[in-house]
């Protein structure tokens, strides 16, 4: 699918094939160029943090449980046994709160399954409203309750307890059928990959690259949007049981690149956009990191972001895990919302480069899209079918992005 913009992204790339009624007003926000270019004035950027404190966590950002009145068979219990037995190191349950008038606190987190895993949970919903939804994840409580009561709210008072709370909001699936008609300004994530089916995120993609077109660097992440477990002797099976044996956990996965493993680290690596997806717990993942020096070692991956100088950048691309190595894949490079180039990596090889120059005083971005053939996830038999040729997402690499945006 590659980037959904138009118009020609210039220089083509040199690859480097192997190795209303108003409520409160919001702040203004600084002044950009709608062409793309930065604001007025020097940008004073924070340094890009290590690219090698830390380690890649997995898991599965979008999941409900028995707690969702349309969930069926899927207690928390069995999502996390399935997640564990997968290697998966975090999950965000996302029960919709409006199924019990935003008390999660005394049902989901509440759960003796939910305070008992092992494996790092995030506190956490899917935020249900009229005017679309949004997951939230925090590293402890907070007060959801009141964050329900805010949903017909104006969006500068829901966005000013988000703030207090300081809790990550993140719009779910809004190309699908429930859009997100609330202000982007006031979320930390889009959700670019819902469920299995890749091609159903088309509308989510483009949203998420006008919005990176127009300064805001917004995460991009997955979540399965999973209903349904598979029954057990016992249980009652639904029409849609059927689902479980394509959409679960890890259809897609979320990668994480966390300073240490911790749940207020998942999310700080989250809302800083070092984050990449791939299709299924087995399938691989890609790093996407960028030497600025040339001096043949990375100086920032996906979610950092530097001024640039308008000398040449050598992107490395590099696929790990699963099949990387095994079976040729097609990695599309994604400048400024438009396809920029397209390269190969072969089998016998993991990584592919390619090189640019990034215009100094002005805005631009990166990102990549791995296709491939589709990689067995045996726990979930049917979920390759679904996610097709689509292997892999990175995160964004910016350039001149204001932070104060």
């Amino acid at each position: 699918m590659g980037g959904c913009g138009t118009g020609d992204p210039g220089n083509t790339g040199a690859p480097v094939q192997g190795g209303d009624d108003q409520g409160p007003a919001a702040p203004d926000a600084p002044g950009h160029d709608e062409s793309g270019g930065a604001p007025a004035g020097e940008l004073d950027l924070p340094p890009v943090a290590s690219l090698t404190a830390g380690e890649w966590l997995r898991g599965d950002l979008h999941i409900h449980s028995d707690h969702s009145a349309d969930a069926s068979n899927n207690p928390i219990t069995k999502i996390t046994g399935l997640a564990e037995s997968v290697g998966m190191d975090f999950l965000g349950l996302s029960d919709h709160d409006n199924h019990v008038e935003g008390a999660v606190a005394e049902h989901t987190w509440s759960d003796p399954a939910f305070v008992s895993s092992p494996l790092i949970m995030l506190y956490g919903a899917e935020w249900t409203t009229h005017r679309g939804h949004g997951n939230t994840f925090s590293a402890q409580p907070y007060d959801h309750q009141q964050l329900y009561d805010l949903r017909d709210d104006f969006d500068a008072r829901i966005a000013a307890f988000v703030k207090e709370a300081g809790i990550h909001l993140s719009a779910n699936h809004p190309g699908n059928g429930d859009s997100f008609s609330f202000s982007y300004d006031m979320v930390h994530s889009i959700e670019v990959w819902n469920s299995a089916i890749w091609a159903t995120n088309e509308g989510a993609v483009t949203i998420w690259d006008d919005l990176l077109k127009s300064g805001r660097d917004l995460t991009g992440r997955g979540g399965s949007d999973s209903h349904h477990g598979y029954p057990e002797p016992g249980d009652t099976p639904v029409p849609n049981s059927i689902q479980a044996g394509g959409n679960n956990v890890g259809t897609p996965t979320t990668w994480v690149f966390a300073t240490e493993r911790s749940a207020a680290a998942v999310v700080e690596a989250l809302t800083n956009g070092r984050v990449s997806i791939s299709a299924n717990p087995h399938a691989p993942r890609v790093e996407f990191t960028a030497d600025v020096d040339g001096d043949g070692e990375a100086d920032m991956m996906m979610g950092d972001n530097i001024v640039p100088t308008g000398d040449a950048v050598t992107f490395h691309v590099e696929l790990l895990g699963g099949s990387a190595g095994l079976l040729p894949y097609t990695v599309q490079v994604v400048r400024d919302g438009a396809d920029f180039t397209s390269l190969t990596i072969a089998p016998g090889q993991t990584t592919v480069t390619f090189v640019d120059n990034p215009p100094a005083g002005q805005r631009s971005y990166y990102r990549v899209e791995v296709t491939g053939l589709p990689v067995p996830y045996p726990e979930v038999p049917g979920a390759s079918a679904l996610s097709g040729n689509m292997i892999a997402l990175s995160n964004p690499i910016y350039f001149n992005f204001d932070p104060d945006y």
